[in-house]
């Protein structure tokens, strides 16, 4: 019958094994968390996405239309009878394309400059405590385009008073984005549409 050996381990040995144990059962907790969290993860990541792409989808907008790379009075161009009266609107496309192009250019731009800093999550805000809102560890979140993103333009008239007509050029900017989180990946469609030019058309008033 064999004896059973004993082996004694150093102070130092018994220290890392401590340590190893302790370091296995703080990364099963923190997967165990993840797991339970992540619904809540998901949801607050995509939001945080979503308000950060708006604001810079508007950003692009505001920039292109301030910034005079695109002449949005040249938009549209006007033709005219013989007494000044507006009598057909036609749509300059070489402008309409510029404008475009400058926007999504921004757009996409300004999402590889996002830093995952901006993005991350504390977990302390996942437990819906005000104390501990921002504070704790950070789960990394990024977000990167995918897919097509498109800038489309198109007239929009409504009535505006006694043979008024408002004619708008309104600017429709969808973005598909995804966002990485650990474990998990999640796409976001993010859709805003702006008035980048207005104009109102005044007609013959009737006696």
């Amino acid at each position: 019958m064999r004896r059973l050996r004993y082996v004694r381990l150093s102070g130092k040995q018994r220290i890392s094994v401590c340590l190893s144990i302790v370091l296995v059962l703080l990364l099963v907790g923190a997967a165990l968390i993840v797991v339970r969290l992540r619904p809540m993860v998901t949801r607050l990541a995509e939001s945080r996405t979503t308000n950060r792409v708006n604001r810079m989808v508007a950003d692009a907008v505001s920039d292109a239309v301030a910034s005079g790379q695109v002449d949005c009075s040249s938009l549209i161009l006007f033709e005219k009878d013989s007494s000044g009266q507006v009598t057909a609107l036609r749509s300059n496309m070489t402008e309409f394309n510029r404008l475009q192009t400058v926007v999504l250019d921004q757009v996409l731009a300004r999402i590889l400059e996002v830093s995952t800093r901006e993005l991350s999550i504390p977990i302390g805000s996942l437990t819906g405590t005000a104390l501990l809102a921002g504070r704790g560890p950070r789960i990394t979140v990024r977000m990167q385009s995918v897919g097509s993103s498109t800038a489309n333009l198109r007239n929009e008239f409504t009535s505006s008073g006694i043979n008024q007509t408002r004619h708008q050029i309104i600017m429709d900017v969808d973005v598909r984005i995804s966002v990485l989180l650990p474990g998990c990946v999640t796409s976001v469609p993010v859709s805003q549409s702006f008035s980048v030019a207005e104009t109102v058309l005044v007609g013959a008033v009737p006696e």
